[in-house]
């Protein structure tokens, strides 16, 4: 009889290093620059060829959560959250790859250059001595009863075993833990908010675009009216009518976020599942060309735009995250709670979308903090999490799930990693009130 069991020739490459960061998103980076900063050996594993996560492979395109909420529409930007934010916002200035400060409906947000992104991480990453692996996506865990010893991943090369203390997961979807097989929930009992497929216009008069619908990048009522009649009218297919539109630092080019996916069913496609993910990916490319053909159509300044541009995958808001020490309440957000192991500040209002119109829930002229809590495992030893994978209840990860206090997570870890590498201690062992004095020593400002 045949032998069938599954075969790679091509041998087992052994790598030890003293701290593994799975996903190179926003927290990725700044933990992996954060830990390689304090000696640690550092190895990064990225499945793409370049860094940045949803804001550059899905094209999200902005660094949310930076500035305070508040109803007094003349107010400045009034910044929020410091710390390795700031060390990232001042790679890409260097580089001419971030726009200044942009209306977003009650608070600001800026819009970056999706390729400089990835050259700002890739300097910071090698300056600091990280090990980086592109091209190579995590397969299993490995494990000691309910301890994380390393995991394997597959490349080109073949298969690698990386093995160190500590693993940080940040590939946004909990992935290792759920490998691990240790406790994770998914969304709001199974129910995810839904990928968005986001692109963007060159060839856009964007002077007379902007004199037309104003410098707020939430489009004002008059389109949304206009979206919903031509959708109605069988025109178009436009399943979602409020929609963002963002100038960039290109000319002539705007960025889009309007898509709305959903299954062929009407369910929120959930990216977690092969058949859900590929028929969101099919879909956000059908909607991405009906909203371009009714801005050229409809939308003053577009008369002679054209698609320059996809994300490499639709955008992901929400997939599955970790059942952590501590759960993020929907409750913490709206009332701006504040925690004495707080790492981490977010003025980023609670964003759901779902429907024709995404709901928008905003914390005015206050902030609220994450806890160092919701990032460690309530079971399972030798793992942390870092990103939008944390512990948080639906409506909260709706909020705390944005780019900046992604960098604000990734610092902490990247500090919570190295105490546990130098100290021989587990991540829940280590105190979240130390690391927070850490982070304020090295400008996040946490205290106000």
């Amino acid at each position: 009889m045949s032998d069938k069991r599954p075969q790679d020739a091509r041998g087992t490459v052994r790598r030890d290093a003293d701290v593994i960061i799975v996903g190179a998103g926003a927290a990725g980076v700044a933990a992996a620059v954060t830990a390689a900063r304090q000696g640690l050996r550092t190895v990064l594993l990225e499945r793409y060829g370049f860094c940045g996560g949803g804001a550059v492979a899905g094209l999200s395109g902005t660094v949310c959560g930076i500035y305070e909420a508040t109803d007094d529409a003349g107010a400045p930007p009034r910044k929020a959250v410091f710390g390795f934010l700031d060390t990232f916002i001042a790679e890409m200035e260097a580089r001419g790859g971030l726009g200044p400060p942009v209306r977003y409906g009650k608070t600001f947000t800026r819009v970056h250059d999706q390729l400089i992104w990835r050259e700002a991480a890739d300097a910071l990453l090698e300056s600091a001595g990280v090990e980086i692996f592109f091209h190579t996506t995590v397969a299993a865990v490995t494990l000691d009863g309910d301890r994380v010893l390393g995991v394997t991943a597959h490349t080109k090369e073949g298969t690698f075993d990386f093995r160190a203390p500590v693993t940080i997961d940040a590939s946004g979807d909990a992935d290792v833990t759920a490998m691990a097989g240790f406790p994770n929930f998914i969304g709001d009992e199974g129910r995810v908010q839904n990928p968005t497929m986001i692109f963007r216009l060159l060839g856009v008069d964007v002077d007379r675009f902007l004199a037309r619908y104003g410098s707020d990048t939430i489009m004002p009522p008059d389109v949304t009216e206009m979206i919903q009649t031509a959708n109605a009218g069988n025109e178009y297919r436009l399943p979602r009518s409020k929609i963002w539109m963002f100038t960039t630092t290109r000319p002539g080019e705007l960025l889009a976020n309007c898509t709305r996916i959903v299954g062929r069913d009407g369910r929120e496609l959930n990216p977690l599942f092969a058949a859900d993910f590929t028929e969101a990916e099919v879909e956000g490319r059908r909607q991405m060309r009906e909203y371009a053909r009714f801005f050229r159509d409809h939308i003053e300044g577009c008369e002679d735009s054209f698609v320059n541009d996809t994300g490499v995958q639709v955008g992901v808001r929400q997939t599955r995250q970790i059942d952590g020490v501590y759960r993020l309440r929907n409750a913490d957000v709206t009332g701006g709670a504040k925690f004495a192991d707080g790492i981490a500040r977010s003025p980023w209002p609670i964003e759901l979308h779902a429907g024709a119109k995404p709901k928008v829930h905003w914390l005015l002229n206050d902030v609220y903090e994450v806890p160092y809590r919701c990032f460690v495992p309530a079971r399972g030893e030798g793992l942390i999490a870092a990103g939008r994978c944390l512990s948080a209840e639906h409506e909260a990860v709706a909020s705390a799930r944005v780019t900046a206090q992604c960098f604000s997570y990734g610092h902490a870890i990247g500090h919570a990693a190295a105490i546990c590498v130098k100290e021989g201690l587990q991540p829940r062992d280590v105190d979240g009130a130390r690391i927070r004095r850490i982070l304020n020593d090295e400008g996040a400002r946490l205290d106000g």
